[in-house]
């Protein structure tokens, strides 16, 4: 009974094909929809956690100042001997290094480049999951002499050198030579947009005593701190918040002036945030299945119309309410099917082309489109059980009057 109420549904639907598309329309767009935000917002998840595990494992970073934007002219920075204390002092400390920024123009030949020059020590390439593509990192006697020697990024290389050899070529930054020893393996784009090869990395010696001057010990920017594997990141900003206040000088009552970031909680604040507005932007979505099963009620109403004399002839042939019942509703959970099925397909079809667009993984999920193509069949079952009630309630007689 049900396969030959299911032939007559093809039937009908092959009957008017542009009808049966426009009914099950607005199904396809809330499949297609819900099945979209959801898969493009987990990739894009996915994308904020790789960008940041990107600036290192088990990463925190000490900064002046509270909060990532730091606190103010007044607020004093950090020199070398706060990261040996920090090495020193602080358990489950892997490994801290210095970061000294400036902004300068290199200049080989007569090419140049305004680019970000970061002074530190050579535990930062591993605190940082730095590779070296070509040459060698600057090592602890590097630091401790304050050589003129330069790692460069992938993109400062091609720019500067294009197709020259990089390694013992000349830099010039302001009124300093250095000496390119070493390309780091290409990084690619941050976690804010920032070209994470477009860099210079020299010894943190080198830019306090030739690039900017001795002018001050208190000239770290930032101390980047590494976690052993079974320390939170929690334990060691507890340990690390009372020893900054010691070194600081800071009183009891006096609030920090300094603030310790765990980059794993901000991987996990933006994932939160993102799936958030994933399941809000779902439920948008799953509204148009809501107005495509209206749609599928709207027309099996009019189909229930065009056929009572039809329906009026099988009751009197001796057809049961209940198989005329399930003849319209088994039609409307087809129409909405072929509708999901459909709008799984082009949801396919869109993540894949927009997830190549924006650069986000295309992470398929096969519950979500399980889900989404189930919930279209349930909206032919809810929208279509009345119109087929009423056609199983219509006397045969009235039926077989009907004009």
């Amino acid at each position: 009974m049900f396969w030959n109420a299911f032939l007559i549904a093809l039937r009908e639907i092959r009957r008017n094909p542009t009808r049966a598309f426009l009914t099950v329309l607005g199904v396809i767009i809330g499949v297609a929809a819900v099945i979209t935000m959801v898969t493009l917002g987990r990739g894009a998840t996915e994308a904020v956690k790789s960008q940041i595990s990107i600036l290192g494992s088990n990463l925190l970073v000490l900064r002046p100042g509270q909060g990532w934007g730091g606190g103010g002219r007044n607020v004093p920075l950090f020199n070398l001997a706060d990261v040996q204390a920090i090495t020193n002092q602080v358990p489950g400390v892997r490994a801290a290094a210095p970061m000294a920024q400036t902004m300068a123009p290199a200049i080989h030949l007569e090419k140049a480049r305004n680019t970000d020059i970061h002074g530190t020590t050579p535990p930062y390439f591993g605190i940082g999951n730095w590779k070296i593509n070509l040459g060698r990192f600057f090592d602890d006697e590097d630091v401790v002499k304050g050589n003129p020697v330069a790692v460069i990024g992938e993109t400062i290389r091609k720019e500067l050198f294009g197709n020259e050899d990089p390694i013992g070529g000349k830099i010039r930054l302001n009124n300093m030579t250095v000496v390119v020893i070493g390309v780091t393996a290409v990084k690619g784009q941050g976690g804010f947009g920032e070209d994470l090869d477009d860099n210079i990395f020299v010894p943190v010696t080198t830019l306090q005593r030739r690039l900017n001057g001795q002018r001050s010990k208190q000239n770290i920017n930032q101390i980047m701190i590494s976690a052993e594997d079974g320390y939170s990141g929690d334990e060691i900003i507890a340990s690390v918040t009372p020893l900054m206040r010691e070194r600081r000088n800071l009183r009891g009552n006096e609030a920090n002036n300094f603030s310790v970031v765990d980059t794993r909680q901000i991987a996990d604040a933006v994932s939160s945030s993102t799936k958030v507005m994933t399941t809000l932007l779902g439920a948008v979505a799953g509204v148009s299945l809501l107005v495509g099963g209206i749609g599928i009620m709207n027309i099996m109403l009019v189909s229930v119309t065009e056929r009572t004399r039809e329906i009026g002839i099988r009751l009197a042939i001796g057809a049961r309410a209940r198989e005329v019942l399930l003849q319209f509703l088994v039609e409307a959970i087809t129409l909405s099917a072929v509708g999901g099925a459909v709008g799984v397909a082009l949801a396919l079809g869109l993540c894949t082309g927009i997830s190549k667009l924006i650069e986000v993984p295309f992470l398929f999920d096969p519950k979500i489109n399980l889900i989404a193509f189930g919930f279209s069949a349930a909206i032919g079952v809810l929208f279509g059980f009345m119109p087929a009630r009423r056609a199983a309630r219509l006397d045969p007689i009235d039926a077989l009057r009907h004009e």
